[in-house]
């Protein structure tokens, strides 16, 4: 297997220097600052990675891709900045957030810029056809919509104990697989990929979407704290509805429920509940979801040619499982 971590850093070099290019017009300096803080915060870049990756396993040029992955990374960041003011979180990426530095205003002036800052991107690609350039705008558009959905079911299930495990994988993909599924579409869509690649390499991205935060309620109980830099389970304490917290409930005889709805739990009853979802088989039923949805992923990219990208884009998918923050 390709070091994961490593790829991943090669291709954000060209997809940094893009961003600060595109970037480095805006003004007034504060906004100027605060749109361009959380892209140079040492994010993975995964999204946009793919993009690049994809649109050489269909056979293009990533350069052709490269300020699609841009827009598709300032869309994520816009998304970060957003919800780190809904959230009042303090800190991101190790740092700081936006609104805790510049505050909400500005905070959310630097979200709509780098919203708007994405758009631009895409119509101004180069050595890619209108119809390409309109395609990947309108996956992107979609992916936008997508992530406003999501994060406003997510909100709606903050005071529901009786969240579906259908209802919450549809939140899921549109809060956070969305956005990948667009970037390895618009990474087929800028490579000149036929329309069935296109569509393959989006089930490809909502796949590995869905692993990714079904392995994230998974680390929440299983990986250790210090790793995973935040409680283990906080999401218990939040009473957050979570793919884990569903199938416990289906089986609860009313301990768990008690311990979700309550405002304060002691770090007791945190892991009584932990126990709880361990011993009904909870925990293990999300892990084997995520690792069903990785090798269904693996499966769609059978019908691409065989190339070192398609490599990486298999290891990317285990990667989503083998990580353990």
């Amino acid at each position: 297997m390709s070091n994961v971590k490593e790829v991943l850093g090669n291709y954000s070099t060209d997809i940094t220097k893009t961003i600060e290019e595109e970037l480095a017009t805006i003004t007034p300096e504060n906004l100027a600052e605060a749109s361009v803080y959380l892209t140079r915060a040492g994010g993975k870049m995964l999204r946009p990675a793919l993009t690049l990756i994809v649109s050489e396993a269909v056979g293009g040029k990533k350069e052709n891709a490269l300020k699609s992955a841009a827009a598709i990374e300032l869309i994520h960041t816009f998304s970060l900045i957003h919800d780190d003011i809904m959230d009042q979180d303090d800190m991101r990426r190790g740092m700081p957030s936006v609104h805790k530095v510049w505050g909400d205003d500005v905070a959310i002036l630097a979200g709509d810029t780098l919203f708007s800052k994405a758009f631009e991107i895409i119509i101004g690609s180069e050595g890619t056809s209108s119809e390409q350039n309109n395609k990947a705008l309108a996956t992107v558009a979609d992916a936008c919509v997508k992530i406003c959905e999501g994060q406003a079911s997510d909100m709606g299930f903050e005071d529901r104990f009786d969240v579906t495990e259908d209802e919450y994988m549809e939140m899921i993909f549109k809060k956070t697989g969305a956005l990948i599924a667009a970037a390895t579409k618009a990474g087929a869509i800028m490579g000149g990929a036929s329309d069935e690649v296109i569509d393959a390499m989006y089930e490809y991205g909502r796949l590995i979407g869905l692993a990714f935060q079904i392995q994230d309620d998974y680390l929440d109980l299983a990986a250790d704290e210090e790793t995973l830099g935040k409680p283990i389970g906080s999401d218990i304490g939040k009473g957050k509805m979570t793919i884990i917290a569903i199938k416990g409930l289906a089986n609860d005889d009313g301990r768990l429920l008690e311990i979700l709805k309550a405002e304060n739990n002691s770090q007791d009853e945190i892991d009584e509940a932990i126990e709880i979802l361990t011993n009904c088989g909870a925990i293990e039923y999300a892990r084997n979801l995520a690792q069903e949805s990785v090798v269904q992923a693996k499966e769609v990219l059978e019908i691409l040619d065989d190339s070192s990208s398609k490599q990486i884009l298999s290891d990317i998918a285990d990667f989503v499982l083998e990580r353990n923050a």
